[in-house]
């Protein structure tokens, strides 16, 4: 049995509620004679103006006297969502007529180690058990169709915010699903670019889940495929998407980095972190080296790679060292691309898309150009690429000797 408070949206499991009643009779038994402090937050304003804000969304749909969508004229798909770095299987240009993408995802509570060489981990809050969460491909003119699962043993509540959908803040008041439940959600794809998706419980407990991982995004292609600025069609080989998480650790006394029975059990410590505005880790793909070594992403000269770069709550500088920009998206794909570019900007809250076809061999390093946070917190990712070297673009005409002096 789960039972439910609702001091800013969050759940406590019989497991919690068990173990606050053992740490309360250890402090009778030892003649403290006070209850041991619950970790849950208190219902500040700004907690129960988000509250009544995602109810009030749903209420006013209840309530609504408008017609069933009319759905005649779609046809039904359904997209296999894959882990991150990869794209699911989709049409750069649309064919036929719009489709209902119907798509499945569960609300996953998971322990990730974030950096083994200092052992810092969190209890992540995922979408389908990846950080990111997948990513979603569909056109513009067609419905994205979620069936949002959240399991019987999660410690919390989740829901689901699409920047790229329109009303009831995102789907955010519309799928509020407590443990054991599931919703549906459909909405349509109005707006074709790049987007970020993520939980949004209410409060508080909004930021807390997006920094512990609870975010992804969404791409939505024009139908016509994507275009450069003079309207001609521009092809990919490969996606490679990359999401960019920041956390705020919580660390102890002496500086080592705290470990905790379950999720959400961190919660009082990580507002603390959080409200330093200063993240322990930027990482991309959810841990320090996810995309480098082993992992490396993997090209060709000649491939051309897309580069969808999410990142939902701080700004980030993406740079491809050795490389560019060819074509650049930073908003909308209905405008030009911009071009040749060699670092871009992706805003808090957003996702970009960038095109380049490698023209060299070797080691590119994909990193956000706060090199602090790229060389020092963890926001890098290789690409290893593979290829006949051209001394006409780079050349080694001396290698390094001494010099006469």
């Amino acid at each position: 049995m789960t039972k439910f408070i609702n001091p800013g949206l969050v759940s406590t499991s019989r497991r919690n509620v068990l173990r606050g009643s053992m740490l309360a009779g250890a402090a009778a038994m030892a003649g403290a004679g006070a209850m041991a402090a619950s970790r849950a937050p208190r219902m500040t304003k700004a907690n129960a103006a988000s509250t009544h804000l995602h109810k009030a969304a749903a209420k006013q749909v209840a309530e609504t006297t408008a017609k069933p969508a009319d759905l005649s004229g779609y046809t039904r798909v359904r997209q296999e969502l894959v882990a991150p770095p990869f794209a699911p299987a989709h049409e750069q240009v649309a064919t036929g007529g719009p489709k209902i993408i119907e798509i499945t995802m569960e609300t996953t509570e998971r322990l990730m180690v974030v950096d083994e060489d200092t052992g810092a981990s969190v209890w992540a809050l995922t979408y389908n058990g990846s950080v990111p969460g997948p990513l979603i491909i569909c056109h513009e003119g067609d419905m994205v169709e979620l069936t949002l699962r959240n399991p019987a043993d999660s410690m919390m509540e989740h829901n689901i915010d699409f920047h790229a959908s329109t009303g009831a803040l995102g789907g955010g008041g519309l799928t509020h699903v407590y443990p054991g439940e599931e919703c549906v959600l459909r909405w349509k794809a109005t707006k074709p670019g790049c987007f970020t998706y993520h939980c949004a419980p209410g409060g508080a407990m909004i930021p807390y889940h997006v920094t512990h991982g609870m975010n992804g995004a969404v791409m939505v292609l024009p139908r016509d495929g994507l275009k450069d600025g003079q309207g001609n069609p521009l092809k990919y080989d490969s996606i490679a998407y990359v999401g960019e998480q920041d956390y705020y650790l919580p660390k102890d006394d002496n500086g080592d980095y705290k470990s905790y029975d379950a999720a959400g059990d961190d919660y009082a410590d990580s507002l603390d972190a959080m409200r330093t505005l200063i993240p322990t880790h930027s990482v991309f793909n959810g841990a320090v080296g996810a995309l480098t070594g082993e992992h490396a992403l993997r090209a060709k000269v000649g491939e051309t790679v897309l580069m969808i770069h999410n990142q939902a709550n701080r700004d980030s500088r993406p740079h491809l060292i050795g490389g560019h920009g060819n074509f650049v998206w930073e908003t909308s794909f209905s405008d030009a691309p911009m071009t040749g570019m060699e670092t871009w900007f992706v805003r808090g809250g957003s996702a970009v898309a960038a095109m380049y076809t490698f023209e060299q061999p070797g080691v590119y390093a994909y990193v956000n150009h706060n090199l602090i946070e790229g060389a020092m917190l963890g926001a890098t990712a290789h690409f290893v690429v593979e290829g006949d070297w051209d001394n006409q673009l780079m050349e080694q005409v001396v290698p390094p000797r001494p010099f006469a002096t």
